[in-house]
């Protein structure tokens, strides 16, 4: 079934085929092998979160280094979003909808693949993944936690007006999510709330794109996709982000599949009071 990426007639998120996504196919396409396009984001992902990590470690004074929670929302079958907030995390959910996903991440929890050290070794010259070395597995097994749940529900407010799991992580990661489960531009914008929903202020973070996705194939299923540039993003992202920094990516080793112009990446600092 392959639906039409119509803005007058949206195919939304509760849609989508999640419960027969094939988490196999997936990762063979994507991450069984370290892609270019991989290893800029995560090289520029990892140098951020070091440099903004390193720098307020050294401005606290008790607690200074104490590890923190984070979240990867929507972590599919990708691990290295979780990686890179790795060495400061004394506990990383692992959030995500589709049941094979799931089941694939729950698996990694206990003994991380070994196509993945390629992708940690792009991180291991920066300073905090450095001092992780080769124990980065052990400290992945010990932190990492799978939460199966949907993320617009995270973001809904309950009868007191409150949102669940609002601001509990101090650190997070959203990796090619908010465009990738809807044609609905407002299911994107939803889903950009709901992230940086449950960061506390001053949460450093990092959010990566697909640039004008059409959708995307996954085995014998179509998935939904939603059409958006730099502009939307940064719109999207600025009422709750300060010090954003932005990046496009769209030179021929950063189209990964057929049917999207390049990536975009964010990486910013949880603002108070949104």
């Amino acid at each position: 079934m392959h639906f039409p990426a119509s803005v007058d007639a949206p195919v939304r998120n509760d849609q989508a085929p999640w419960n027969k996504f094939n988490n196999k196919a997936y990762v063979a396409q994507n991450y069984l092998d370290l892609l270019p396009a991989d290893a800029e984001i995560l090289s520029k992902v990892g140098g951020y979160f070091s440099r903004h990590c390193s720098r307020h470690s050294e401005n606290r004074s008790a607690g200074a280094g104490s590890p923190v929670l984070g979240i990867d929302m929507g972590a599919g079958g990708n691990l290295y979003p979780a990686l890179a907030m790795l060495p400061w995390c004394g506990r990383i959910t692992l959030f995500e909808r589709a049941p094979e996903n799931v089941e694939y991440l729950r698996k990694q929890c206990g003994q991380v693949d070994e196509n993945w050290d390629a992708f940690w070794k792009v991180l291991g010259d920066e300073e905090g993944y450095r001092d992780l070395g080769s124990k980065w597995r052990v400290k992945f097994r010990d932190v990492a936690r799978v939460k199966q749940g949907n993320l617009f529900k995270m973001g809904r407010r309950n009868w007191l007006g409150f949102r669940r799991a609002a601001g509990r992580y101090q650190i997070g990661t959203m990796f090619f999510v908010a465009e990738s489960i809807s044609t609905s531009l407002v299911e994107f914008q939803q889903a950009v709330d709901s992230f940086m929903s449950v960061l506390a202020p001053d949460a450093p973070f990092a959010a990566a794109f697909m640039e004008g996705s059409r959708g995307y194939d996954v085995g014998d299923e179509h998935f939904p996709a939603c059409d958006v540039d730099q502009e939307r993003v940064e719109k999207a992202l600025a009422p709750y982000a300060r010090e954003l920094e932005m990046a496009r990516l769209s030179d021929a080793d950063h189209l990964v599949r057929p049917g999207h112009t390049g990536m975009i990446l964010a990486c910013g600092v949880r603002r108070s009071g949104k």
